[in-house]
C-alpha cells in the first residue's frame, strides 16, 4: 500500500476526481476519432442517467448493486485481502434467498420471509467467503486464487440446481418458480406515487436504503470499533498484530465472512427487488466491477457511494448512448469503464508527485513554525 503525504481530503476526493477527468478526456479523444462529438455524447449519457424519464431510478438501481460489492472488496482490503470472489458470493447469496423464499413462502407471513431471505443472502455469501479465508489463514492458499476458483464453483452449483432440482416445471429456462405473493421488496416509485408524487416506473427498490445502511455499518465497524482497529492492524502488519495479542488468522476468516456477506446481499436487490425468482447469471459482472468501485472510492464507504453512482450512471447512460448513436455501442461504454478502472487502479497515484510538490510549496511557513 502506497503511503501519501497529502491531506486526507486530497487523497479521498481530489485525486479520484482527477483520475476520472483524465479517463473521460481520453475517452473523449477516442469518441472524436470515430467521428462523434464527445460533448454531445457526454450530454446524452448524463441525460440518460439522470434526466430522462425513469433514468435516475435505473441509475440508483445499478448503484445499489455496486455499493454492496464495493463494500465487500473494501472490507477485505482493510485486512490486506484482495477478495475477487464477489461474483460467486453474490450468486450464493441469491441461492440463499431462493431456498428461504421457496421453502417458507406461503407458510409464514411474507414480511418474515423477506427478513429471513435477506439474512439467508448474507449467511450464504459469508459461507462462500469463509472457505477462502480459512484456506488463506490456515493453509496459506492465496486469497486471489481461491476466490477466483470459487466464482466458477458457485456458477457451476447454480447451473446444476437451476437446470435440475430447482428448475421450474414445464419450461426450459434455468430458473426457479416465482416466489409466493408478497415475497418481494417495495419499489420506490410505488411508495412515492402512493404519497402523491409522480415518479416514473423503475426497478429501484428499498434495498437501496439497505445498501446505505450497510455503508454506515461498515464505517462504524472499520473506524469506530476495536474489531475494526484489529482488522486494520492486521492489514498493516500481521507480525505486529500478533505481538499486540490479536489472532490474525481468525481476523482473516472473520473479515472474509463479513466481505462475503456484503457481496451476498447484492442478491437482495436483484432477486427480491426485481426478479422474484432465482435466475441464472443475475450477478452480471457486478462482483468484478465492485473491485473498481472500491479502488475509486479509496475503500471508504463515503467514496464507494459516489463511485457506485458513477458506475451506475455509466451503465444506464451507456444504454442511452447505444440507442442514440450508431457508432457508439455498448462496447464503447465498456471501454470508458475500462479507462476509469485503469486510471483509478493501475494509475491511481499518477498525480501524487505533482500534488505533493504543490502542497509542500504552499505550506513552507507552517512547517518552519512547527519545527
Amino acid at each position: 500500500m502506497q503511503t501519501s503525504r497529502l491531506p486526507a481530503y486530497v487523497d479521498i476526493l481530489i485525486i479520484p476526481f482527477l483520475n476520472l477527468l483524465t479517463a473521460l478526456f481520453v475517452a473523449g479523444i477516442i469518441i472524436a476519432i470515430i467521428g462523434e462529438n464527445p460533448f454531445t455524447a457526454l450530454s446524452v449519457m448524463l441525460k440518460g442517467a439522470f434526466i430522462y424519464k425513469g433514468g435516475l431510478g435505473y441509475t440508483l438501481f445499478y448503484t445499489t448493486n455496486f455499493i454492496f460489492t464495493g463494500l465487500a472488496v473494501a472490507v477485505a482490503f482493510h485486512a490486506m485481502l484482495f477478495n475477487i470472489g464477489g461474483e460467486g458470493q453474490a450468486a450464493m447469496g441469491g441461492l440463499g434467498i431462493g431456498l428461504v423464499a421457496l421453502s417458507l413462502g406461503g407458510i409464514i407471513p411474507a414480511p418474515f420471509v423477506i427478513l429471513l431471505a435477506i439474512l439467508g443472502s448474507a449467511l450464504f455469501g459469508a459461507f462462500w467467503g469463509v472457505i477462502p479465508g480459512y484456506l488463506q489463514a490456515k493453509r496459506g492458499s492465496h486469497i486471489v486464487i481461491t476466490t477466483i476458483m470459487f466464482n466458477f464453483i458457485a456458477s457451476s452449483i447454480l447451473i446444476w440446481l437451476l437446470a435440475g432440482m430447482l428448475m421450474a416445471p414445464n419450461q426450459m429456462s434455468p430458473e426457479t418458480v416465482s416466489f409466493a405473493d408478497g415475497v418481494m421488496l417495495f419499489k420506490i416509485h410505488e411508495i412515492l406515487n402512493s404519497m402523491g408524487f409522480s415518479v416514473a416506473r423503475s426497478p429501484l427498490n428499498i434495498s437501496f436504503a439497505l445498501a446505505l445502511l450497510c455503508c454506515f455499518a461498515v464505517w462504524v465497524l472499520i473506524w469506530r470499533t476495536r474489531l475494526g482497529y484489529r482488522i486494520r492492524a492486521t492489514g498493516f502488519s500481521t507480525k505486529a498484530s500478533t505481538y499486540a495479542g490479536y489472532r490474525p488468522k481468525w481476523i482473516i476468516i472473520l473479515v472474509m465472512a463479513i466481505s462475503g456477506g456484503l457481496a451476498g446481499m447484492m442478491a437482495v436487490n436483484e432477486i427480491l427487488g426485481v426478479q422474484h425468482r432465482v435466475i441464472l447469471n443475475f450477478t452480471s459482472g457486478y462482483g468484478f466491477t465492485g473491485i473498481a468501485v472500491a479502488l475509486m472510492g479509496r475503500n471508504h464507504p463515503f467514496g464507494i457511494i459516489f463511485a457506485s453512482l458513477l458506475f451506475g450512471a455509466l451503465y444506464q447512460g451507456g444504454a442511452e448512448l447505444d440507442f442514440e448513436f450508431q457508432t457508439i455501442t455498448r462496447d464503447m461504454v465498456v471501454m470508458i469503464q475500462g479507462l476509469i478502472i485503469l486510471f483509478s487502479g493501475a494509475l491511481a497515484y499518477m498525480f501524487n508527485p505533482i500534488l505533493e510538490r504543490f502542497f509542500s510549496a504552499n505550506t513552507p511557513q507552517k512547517e518552519m513554525l512547527d519545527g
